[in-house]
C-alpha cells in the first residue's frame, strides 16, 4: 500500500512541476516576443503606428516590455497560487 501512495505522490509532484514549468515557459516566450520581437525585430514595421507622440516599436522597447513584464509577474503569481491550491501545497 505504501508503494502505491509513494507512486501517487510522485506522479502528483511530477504533474505539479510540469504545470509550473509550462507556466514559466509560456511567460518567457511572451516576454521574449514582446521585448525582443516587438521592441527590436519588428520595430521598423511598427514605426508607422503612433502612440503618445512616438512610434509603437519605440514604445514597446521603452514602456511596453516593462508593462508586459509586470503583467507576467502578477499573472505568474496568480496562476501559481491557483496551482498550489489545486495540488494542496498552498500556504493558507
Amino acid at each position: 500500500m505504501a508503494d502505491h501512495n509513494t507512486s501517487s505522490a510522485q506522479a502528483s509532484d511530477q504533474n505539479y512541476w510540469s504545470a509550473n514549468l509550462r507556466i514559466i515557459f509560456i511567460s518567457l516566450i511572451i516576454w521574449a516576443v514582446v521585448s525582443f520581437g516587438f521592441g527590436i525585430l519588428l520595430r521598423p514595421m511598427l514605426a508607422g503606428i503612433t502612440i503618445g507622440g512616438t512610434d509603437l516599436g519605440f514604445w514597446f522597447a521603452q514602456q511596453g516590455s516593462i508593462l508586459v513584464f509586470l503583467a507576467l509577474i502578477f499573472n505568474y503569481a496568480w496562476r501559481m497560487n491557483k496551482l498550489d491550491r489545486e495540488y494542496g501545497v498552498d500556504e493558507g
